[in-house]
């Protein structure tokens, strides 16, 4: 079968590789036609963690089931899945909580939670950027989708991380009817976390970025744009609240936060927030911060290149803050977020800004790292389009 392989920094091969196969009772194996490409997967493309050469890239998967395992007895051959990023068994102490994006039997590592697929220190398992996926315990992981599956599925697809990811951001910053609330980050899980608060109820929501593209795209659902090259968020928000600040607000940047001249600071939309949100507003942090970065010390410094972060702790207890962090249980919110697509409140789709081939994906990669205007989502389609 084709793939997405990752070959080493800003390198993506499309080439042949074993086809992906029932390993345990309880697999099934998905015919991938839908899969995004993600900002969490430039990390790994620009080097900036230790993914492996050789190995599938994409972890945002939805498509039609070939074949199933003999333990496997709801999931149907046919059926159109889409599948959360996070790899879970069901039956560990994290899942049985619903923490499933923190999983202690699918990592393999018994110092770590969590798997993934294609994903850097989240187990062994290969991504979705490919003709065939392996999806372990189908069963528990697949989410079903309904008789519009093929035509909507650029829709469904962001049911398996970035639609979640949005969604828990502010369910972690508890964000409710009415509210005002201040996203950082308007690429494509920044967008969802603002739409999310929109489908909240939130009053008022601003979005800050410095890229006109996704700032066009926020204020086509209603979203405030902030252009970090001519304003100071915290200065708007401020302005705007008689200087108390938002409800809350959500961090969708991540360790490689960069101002519009380029540099890296991974404190910026943290330190943004806390001063944006107001005393005892709530924080909920979804960009990517690892505990090691191999390629922090040249863009940043020692201290993060090792996860370490200079945040204004002071200010945020002085305010009362609580800030929620972490990956998204995407089963918590994917079958909920599924209805609201199958009922037409929801098109997350709005994002995306390019249907390709699995054959472009190398081009896709260096347009999409390169933020080249336009490129604000990429969905691949290994089968052929839609």
């Amino acid at each position: 079968m084709k793939a997405a392989v990752y070959e080493g920094p800003r390198t993506v091969t499309v080439k042949d590789v074993p086809d992906a196969k029932i390993e345990h009772p309880c697999d099934i194996i998905v015919k991938i036609t839908s899969t995004n490409i993600c900002g969490s997967d430039l990390h790994m493309y620009e080097g900036r963690t230790d993914f492996e050469t050789g190995r599938t890239l994409g972890h945002e998967n939805l498509g039609q089931v070939v074949e199933v395992g003999p333990a496997v007895s709801k999931v149907k051959v046919g059926e159109y899945v889409v599948l959360p990023f996070n790899i879970a068994c069901g039956f560990c102490k994290q899942c049985e909580q619903g923490l499933t994006n923190y999983c202690l039997t699918m990592q393999p590592e018994p110092t770590l939670a969590g798997a993934a697929y294609g994903f850097a220190d989240m187990g062994p398992y290969q991504g979705g950027q490919a003709e065939l996926l392996r999806v372990p315990y189908g069963d528990f992981n697949a989410l079903r989708l309904g008789e519009d599956a093929a035509e909507r599925q650029v829709d469904y697809v962001m049911l398996a991380d970035i639609f979640p990811t949005g969604y828990h951001a502010t369910e972690m910053a508890d964000v409710k009817p009415g509210d005002q609330t201040i996203v950082y980050g308007a690429g494509p899980v920044g967008l969802m976390a603002a739409y999310s608060a929109v489908l909240r109820g939130a009053g008022r929501v601003w979005i800050a970025d410095h890229h006109p593209d996704r700032l066009r795209v926020a204020e086509g659902i209603g979203v405030i744009p902030i252009d970090t090259t001519k304003e100071n968020p915290v200065e708007v928000v401020k302005e705007a609240t008689l200087g108390l600040g938002a409800d809350n607000g959500c961090e969708c940047v991540g360790y490689q936060a960069h101002d519009p001249q380029g540099h890296e600071d991974a404190s910026l939309a943290l330190n943004g927030l806390i001063d944006s949100v107001r005393f005892t507003g709530d924080i909920g942090v979804v960009g990517v911060f690892l505990p090691e970065d191999p390629g922090g010390a040249e863009a940043q410094g020692d201290l993060e290149a090792h996860g370490k972060v200079p945040i204004d702790f002071g200010l945020m207890w002085f305010k009362g803050q609580k800030i929620g962090t972490g990956q998204a249980p995407v089963k918590r919110y994917n079958r909920a977020l599924r209805d609201l697509i199958a009922g037409g409140k929801a098109e997350p789709s709005f994002i995306v800004s390019h249907e390709l081939s699995l054959d472009e994906a190398p081009s896709a990669y260096e347009h999409f790292d390169a933020r080249d205007d336009g490129w604000t989502k990429v969905v691949l389609h290994p089968n052929g389009n839609p």
